[in-house]
């Protein structure tokens, strides 16, 4: 799942103050997010102070988003929603993305629905096209390999079930299809443009994309 689109540009600046004075009892600190949130923006020369949202470009903007979303849905989730789940379940969020994991359908229903009205309680939507409920179980032991049973995208990777050579089945990654044919593109487009160029040369720089491919997935 994700949070409500351009998410940093969204946070109630109100509800951001309240939930930091929860654990912060500085005044001065205080007064200096309060200017870092109303700071304005220059965008082409004209300059804007919006509502709400935290500073784009500033280096505060990543902390306080992750305090404002830790207060709206990390504590929330493992106090007030896990115990009253009738099994096992996890959330792990990056950011704005997260995914919740249920063992019972039924569990999952109802978070879901609660996290609507806990999202909306705070001015904030998930992501229509992202909020995804899907089953994502072991498949049975007579599942054929390609009969996968669900997958979903998180941070750049996709998530799918797969059995090794022992016959067994485990969890495997990817990356994104998109992201993959983006990236083979990018590359056949410079291996073209440079295809003249010294063949070490070539050689060297064409190894360092790669290995920064490598690297980042």
């Amino acid at each position: 799942m994700q949070t409500s689109v351009d998410f940093f540009d969204n946070i109630d600046k109100k509800l951001l103050i309240e939930i930091l004075k929860q654990r912060v009892n500085d005044g001065g600190l205080l007064r200096l997010i309060g200017k870092w949130l109303n700071a304005g923006i220059d965008e082409s020369g004209e300059l804007s102070y919006p509502e709400k949202g935290t500073p784009q470009g500033a280096v505060i903007s990543p902390v306080l988003s992750n305090i404002f979303l830790h207060h709206v849905l990390d504590d929330w989730f493992v106090k007030e929603v896990q115990p009253t789940l009738g099994c096992h379940s996890f959330l792990i969020r990056f950011a704005d993305d997260f995914i919740i994991g249920c063992e019972l359908k039924t569990d999952a229903e109802r978070v879901l629905a609660l996290l609507k009205e806990r999202f909306k309680s705070f001015a904030l939507s998930l992501h229509p096209d992202k909020m995804k409920l899907l089953p994502f179980g072991e498949p049975p032991s007579s599942a054929k390999v390609d009969k996968r049973n669900g997958t979903f995208d998180f941070l750049g990777f996709t998530f799918y079930w797969s059995k090794v050579r022992k016959g067994y089945w485990v969890v495997k990654k990817k990356t994104i299809g998109k992201r993959l044919n983006r990236f083979i593109k990018t590359i056949w487009g410079w291996c073209r443009d440079n295809r003249h160029d010294p063949l070490k040369e070539q050689y060297v720089t064409l190894c360092q994309k790669l290995n920064g491919y490598y690297q980042y997935y």
